[in-house]
């Protein structure tokens, strides 16, 4: 369990897109958001309140999502699907997933207070996964879908 905690770890850092998948009324869609994430496997990113799939997640906190890096036909696939929860966290509660989020993307301390203080017209969003796929031809070739519950 280490071993596939570790390879989600490494493939995360390496990643810096993931799409969201939301619904409403069985409706489905999706986005892609910029993330960041902590050592639970929380995923957060930063959003305005006003998109779809911001509207969408307080009517229904219910997402899944994948973060796949590029490759191309033919390669050993790669790649995480989730399933879990998301919310939007604001004020100081915001502060930690901000502050990760800028340090991977270079965001100023001045957007992050910012956004802290309700003052940017983006909040931040985590994602609390239940489930995490790593689907890994390259280290698991015989069975590469691997879960990992949380």
């Amino acid at each position: 369990m280490e071993d596939l905690k570790t390879l989600i770890t490494e493939y995360l850092k390496e990643a810096k897109l993931m799409q969201v998948a939301t619904s409403k009324d069985g409706q489905p869609w999706v986005c892609s958001v910029y993330f960041a994430f902590d050592a639970e496997f929380n995923l957060y990113w930063i959003s305005s309140p006003k998109r779809r799939h911001s509207r969408e997640i307080l009517e229904n906190e219910k997402v899944a999502g994948t973060v796949v890096l590029p490759h191309n036909p033919g390669d050993d696939v790669r790649g995480i699907q989730f399933q879990g929860t998301a919310k939007e966290i604001v004020g100081k509660d915001a502060m930690p997933a901000v502050l990760l989020y800028a340090k991977r993307f270079g965001m100023s301390m001045l957007r992050v207070k910012n956004i802290v203080a309700n003052k940017d017209g983006h909040v931040c969003y985590k994602i609390k996964p239940s489930l995490i796929v790593l689907f890994d031809e390259v280290n698991f070739p015989k069975e590469p879908r691997q879960e990992f519950w949380l």
